[in-house]
């Protein structure tokens, strides 16, 4: 952005309707702006859509940099508000500092504002280390990467540094410089002073930078290491994490993650992976044998990845857990997905599939004959949901269904369903060869693992079966390409695959904290429109409130791209187009609404957002205008 001369912009005396903030005021005081210039800032920013800093525009102005920003805060010691000083140097927002500070008054313990910014992902711990620095006068300090006094260090007790978190760093001047993770706590600098008998420089360091690196200069001692009283206050950790996973009902994986100084947990919530809570590190090989004794995994082995299984019974629902165990530096990783068996069975017309693109679907795809019918998209996009809800438009009395799963998610009477249990040599392989003589009218194979199960989908379909199954592909057009890949003649694929769905799930709006959102021009660049090109559309937002923990999102919502294969898209694959080619063919000839679209119009609904569209769904080209997606859905 160009600078204007400032001797050009005339003051106007007027009061300005923006507060200033107080960098900006000190930054005055220094000499450093003119009132002129901030004015003339404050002017700019009131024509631009998208809120932006006002130290940021007069940055871009080029009246000051971030030099003589830090070093006019560290001369003057002004005494400012950590939450305030990062929103005014655009390392936070506003809207975010809000949300924080909500938790912080919400949480059962009473965390510092950083600890709530930092735990919560609002921002870098380092960032925020920096800024408390600059706040505070303290010089910045990193032992991780800092050369050391070890002479120095070994004259104190490591109980000390640990209990108290701070480490001696080298001798300055007739000082020694401390780092501290909490240079304000009167405590630790007396007790630093108490051990030393020397003057102390405060500096400033992470609380997990202090931790590695007492632990990398005095592997010996093992803080905390005990001998649990009881086995139960394990089982009590596991059942609790499991019990607040499934009340929360909207958590499908719950991740047990070994760091270097402590365990981390979190729960994948609404396909985000959100952090739940923390424990000491010594309660790590507990903790791993408690999980391993309840899914039968073995407890000795921990040098090789494992799985297992939980059935867990919480009041009258029961969880299946699939438990996955990964050896990593610090112990063995553990991730525990949920499986509900009781949950709710969906309809066909409530996936939130457009109602133009539903009737295409059922009349092209799953009212035909035979044929594969595939379901693509990465893990946990709610494709065996969508496969569940077409066996239930399939099932009635005249038609015979067996399915192959790994696991039954879903129990529905009067199918045939079985469980592949590969400790008991029950494999997809030998299910497969028993379930074409079993005399299915639909066949449901709970995914493509290999060219074996892709040829026997095939070769079902081609003997006048229909076939239903999932696959792992970024959209439709990937699924025909990764069938190619397995050695299926493109021949095969293209008489028998009649329709393929991919899907993903996107966060919704929370209904409790919903407000209008209008798209700034940098909305329509990153979605690749020009402005006003969705201007007929309701954007929404959510401010952040208890019921969606400050989100601003509370449940999902799916997205599909379904591809009907026509003649010319049969031809294309034969042909061995492109992928782009192919693409470009199933949007012209079958009239194909792309991943993108859909989601875009979903968000301009109101029932997701701009920034979750542009997160989860891959774009291959420029999306539609509302108008024209409108259309193809019958709007």
């Amino acid at each position: 952005m160009k600078s204007p001369r400032p001797e050009a912009v005339q003051p106007t005396g007027a009061t300005p309707a923006k507060p200033y903030g107080e960098v900006i005021r000190l930054l005055l005081r220094c000499g450093l702006l003119t009132r002129q210039q901030v004015e003339y800032a404050l002017r700019v920013s009131s024509k631009l859509k998208s809120s932006k800093p006002l130290l940021g525009i007069i940055k871009e102005l080029g009246y000051v940099n971030d030099e003589q920003i830090h070093a006019a805060i560290r001369r003057n010691r002004t005494p400012f508000r950590i939450g305030d000083l990062l929103v005014e140097l655009g390392l936070l927002t506003e809207e975010d500092l809000r949300i924080a500070l909500k938790l912080q008054k919400a949480g059962p313990e009473k965390l510092k504002l950083g600890e709530v910014l930092v735990n919560n992902n609002f921002i870098d711990e380092r960032k925020f280390i920096d800024t408390l620095s600059l706040q505070l006068g303290f010089v910045h300090v990193e032992p991780e990467f800092t050369e050391l006094d070890e002479k120095l260090i070994r004259k104190g007790p490591v109980t000390s540094y640990y209990s108290h978190v701070f480490l001696p760093i080298r001798k300055q001047d007739d000082a020694i410089l401390v780092a501290f993770a909490d240079p304000l706590d009167g405590v630790c600098q007396r007790a630093a002073q108490n051990l030393f008998r020397q003057d102390i420089a405060v500096g400033i360091a992470s609380r997990k930078s202090i931790l590695a690196t007492i632990e990398r200069l005095f592997p010996d001692f093992h803080p905390g290491e005990r001998v649990l009283r009881k086995s139960e206050s394990v089982v009590e950790i596991v059942n609790s994490l499991l019990v607040e996973a499934i009340e929360a009902g909207n958590v499908s994986d719950i991740h047990i993650e070994p760091l270097s100084d402590r365990i981390r947990v979190r729960f994948r919530t609404d396909g985000v992976l959100v952090p739940f809570r923390e424990y000491p590190i010594h309660l790590a090989p507990s903790l791993t044998s408690r999980i391993k004794v309840l899914c039968k995994a073995d407890i000795a082995e921990k040098r090789r990845h494992q799985d297992g299984r939980i059935l867990f019974v919480h009041g009258n629902r029961e969880m299946d857990l699939r438990v996955s165990f990964f050896v990593t530096v610090f112990g063995e990783k553990i991730v525990l997905r949920l499986l509900n068996r009781q949950n709710e069975l969906l309809g066909i017309e409530d996936i939130g599939m457009q109602p133009r693109i539903l009737k295409k679907f059922r009349e092209e795809g799953l009212d035909r004959p035979s044929g594969v019918i595939l379901v693509t998209g990465p893990t946990g996009s709610g494709k065996t949901t969508t496969v569940y809800s077409c066996i239930n438009y399939l099932n009635n009395i005249e038609t015979s269904i067996i399915t192959a799963e790994d696991p039954v998610e879903y129990v529905i009477e009067g199918i045939a369903q079985c469980s592949i249990d590969p400790k008991i040599n029950l494999t997809f392989e030998e299910t497969l060869r028993s379930v074409v003589r079993q005399d299915p009218d639909v066949i449901v194979i709970g995914e493509i693992r290999d060219s074996f199960s892709a040829e026997i989908a095939v070769q079902a379909a081609m003997t006048g079966h229909k076939v239903l199954t999932t696959f792992h592909t970024e959209d439709s057009i990937g699924g025909l390409l990764r069938l190619l890949n397995m050695d299926i003649d493109a021949f095969l694929i293209s008489s028998t695959v009649v329709c393929i769905i991919a899907q993903r799930l996107l966060r919704r709006v929370c209904p409790k904290c919903v407000m209008p959102y209008e798209l700034a021009p940098r909305d329509y660049r990153r979605i690749g429109l020009p402005p006003g090109a969705l201007a007929e559309g309701i954007f929404k937002k959510g401010r952040g409130c208890p019921h969606c923990r400050y989100t601003g999102y509370k449940g999902r919502v799916a997205v599909f791209e379904v591809l009907v294969l026509n003649e010319d898209v049969r031809n294309g694959l034969i042909q061995r187009l492109t992928s782009h080619q192919i693409r470009k063919i199933s949007i012209d000839s079958t009239g194909m609404l792309t991943l993108f679209e859909d989601g875009l119009y979903k968000a301009a609904q109101g029932i997701t957002t701009v920034d979750e569209v542009i997160r989860s769904l891959p774009k291959f080209q420029k999306p539609r205008t509302l108008e024209q997606i409108q259309r193809l859905v019958g709007v």
